[in-house]
């Protein structure tokens, strides 16, 4: 293609990384709104693919200088960033952190080249380190992409609090999720076939807890109080529900409450009320299983946004999910497609309320397919993407930063 590309940075595929998922759904969208350009990929050394470089090496104190020569060999378009703290911290041989710095010398390096840079780490209330990161990635790149409001008003209280300029290169984008992963209620059953879930007893109402098996989840709130919930909903409905819990453990830190949340499954299983499904969640296996449910409980205590929840609008499912909880609580409040919670009697109440009342399941997943198709579909987010673009390109072409509005 004789344009410039456009080029991500990210870990990527077949990396088992939340961020790496999203780069490549991502970048899907970005090619199809740009058809007349590369989008390209330099991501770590284990990522793999057509127009991918993996060339990210964090064993190296500078990792980052091969990626900047790559980028002035590639001359491109614009480079887009999608930061998580973890994925660009070096470790000396003392196992001490650099705070990014490498990230920050990369930008510094690039700063010719339009950039933006899309963290999907924002807390509502800063660390010292994060506020200071931030600070600091707002002076280096043209623009920053925030995933929610919240995120941008409260960096104008904290900056304000620390005597500190409020950056005014923010732009707030949505987490994507794909339009195109809705399947209808006559196609269930060959989704039970293809996994083998039709050779099981599982009811035909399920309540599911989908994704990736991690600490911070906390599938064992929903599970400890599942076996009276079950029996209140069907005292109620003379209806059979039963919990659907599938995912796979991603980081060996948390062995420990992955073993011990799937033995408690396991016991629910023999009492014929649940039952565990092991599968790595990506792809379209990912979207499908959370097809087979009613509705997600997504007990979560530490997101700033969740691909979880993606999913679950990109199928307009209904939710529960733990408040006050960052991008989760915002999402829910904007969408008006799930419920919240904030003490276990009120997740139990709530399952039992969701269950019992199929008229509000179709209305929350009503609110769901609007939120989906006027907010946060892929296809809306890529065009926001390269109105981003644009004004990196302008920011560099008429060396005057950008300076957008703030939220209040």
């Amino acid at each position: 293609m004789a344009n410039k590309p456009i080029v991500m940075i990210s870990s990527y595929p077949p990396r088992l990384c939340g961020i790496a998922t999203f780069c490549e759904e991502a970048r899907e969208f970005i090619q199809k709104v740009n058809p007349d350009r590369e989008v390209l990929v330099i991501s770590h050394t284990d990522g793999q693919g057509e127009g991918v470089y993996p060339i990210i090496d964090m064993t190296r104190r500078d990792w980052w200088r091969p990626v900047a020569k790559k980028i002035e060999k590639l001359d491109p378009y614009v480079v887009h960033f999608e930061h998580e703290y973890g994925l660009y911290e070096y470790h000396d041989p003392r196992g001490v952190g650099d705070g990014n710095d490498g990230f920050l010398d990369l930008l510094e390096a690039i700063g010719n080249t339009p950039n933006v840079v899309e963290p999907h780490t924002v807390h509502g209330r800063l660390r010292d380190f994060e506020a200071d990161f931030i600070y600091k990635l707002t002076h280096r790149s043209h623009l920053v992409l925030f995933k929610c409001h919240y995120q941008k008003w409260r960096l104008d209280w904290t900056f304000q609090g620390r005597g500190w300029p409020t950056p005014r290169n923010i732009m707030v984008v949505p987490h994507g999720a794909r339009p195109d992963k809705r399947w209808g209620t006559h196609e269930i059953q060959g989704i039970r076939k293809k996994f083998g879930l039709d050779k099981t007893d599982l009811a035909n109402h399920v309540v599911g807890m989908i994704g990736w098996i991690q600490s911070n989840k906390r599938w064992d709130i929903l599970l400890s109080m599942w076996e009276e919930i079950h029996d209140e909903i069907k005292s109620h409905t003379e209806q059979d529900w039963d919990l659907l819990a599938a995912g796979a453990m991603r980081d060996p830190n948390h062995r420990q409450d992955y073993e011990e949340w799937k033995s408690e499954v396991h016991v629910l299983e023999e009492k014929g009320i649940a039952h565990y499904y092991e599968f790595i969640p990506r792809g379209d296996d990912y979207y499908q299983i959370m097809a087979v449910c009613d509705f997600i409980v997504l007990p979560s205590i530490d997101e700033t946004q969740s691909g979880t929840l993606a999913r679950i609008i990109a199928l307009n499912k209904p939710y529960i999910t733990t408040a006050p909880m960052e991008g989760l609580t915002a999402q829910t409040l904007e969408s008006e497609g799930g419920l919240l919670f904030t003490t276990k009697g009120m997740l139990r109440r709530k399952v039992i309320k969701l269950a019992t009342d199929e008229s509000l399941r179709m209305e929350l997943g009503e609110n769901l397919k609007r939120y989906l198709d006027q907010v946060v579909s892929w296809e809306l987010v890529a065009r926001q993407y390269n109105e981003a673009y644009k004004l990196a390109r302008r920011a560099v072409r008429t060396g005057r930063p950008v300076i957008l509005e703030p939220e209040f």
